[in-house]
């Protein structure tokens, strides 16, 4: 869960506290490519912009979660949900540096392909690997992972940790380390036993 809707819910969260510096960051960046700073009304519509995007990822992965967890298995494409995780990680932790607000819209969208992938095979997988008596306490773990992930993005926004101007780059990138975590613990974790009895047809696996 950790590696799943915890994605998700510390997206959702992260973005509230570096708002006025993006702003600022998108005004300055702004100011020196075109010689002029821009009106209130770009400002805003950029910012919104950033904010929104995440939910049409969210839409491009929740669309090709099904596709890819029946020809990957479940197991693969919790892993590749990590590609767009730290690929936006990436543009949105350089995006200062390389003065480019794109980087920023660029990111959230990866990230937002990330939350939707992970979130609806999250639910596959748990709830599939699950024994019947567990089920649905397993099941449970997506809300509890959305919940502790808005916990850590509320928390790590705080000035005290990474909420000012000179780290919000590195509290954008801040969703690479459950990724990171993923790669590296998923790998030993099984597959599906539904997906390799129905999918795969392989019934000593399955067992």
């Amino acid at each position: 869960g950790i590696t799943g809707a915890f994605q998700y819910g510390l997206q959702v969260s992260i973005i509230n506290s570096p708002a006025e510096y993006i702003q600022s960051f998108i005004r300055e960046t702004w100011l020196k490519r075109y010689g002029s700073s821009p009106s209130a009304e770009i400002i805003t519509f950029m910012w919104s912009f950033i904010v929104s995007i995440y939910s049409i990822g969210g839409l491009l992965g929740s669309s090709s979660a099904g596709y890819l967890s029946v020809r990957f298995g479940r197991k693969k494409a919790m892993l590749f949900a990590n590609i767009p995780a730290l690929l936006g990680a990436a543009l949105m932790g350089l995006s200062r540096l390389c003065g480019s607000f794109e980087m920023i819209i660029a990111g959230r969208l990866f990230s937002g392909v990330c939350g939707g992938l992970a979130l609806n095979i999250h639910l596959m997988y748990a709830g599939e690997c699950a024994p019947r008596k567990l089920r649905g306490l397993v099941a449970i773990t997506a809300s509890t992972s959305i919940a502790a992930g808005k916990f850590v993005g509320f928390a790590l926004g705080l000035r005290e940790v990474l909420g000012v101007e000179a780290l919000w780059p590195i509290l954008l990138a801040a969703n690479a380390v459950p990724a990171l975590v993923q790669l590296l613990t998923l790998p030993f974790f099984p597959d599906s036993p539904r997906y390799l009895l129905i999918d795969k047809k392989d019934k000593e696996g399955c067992i």
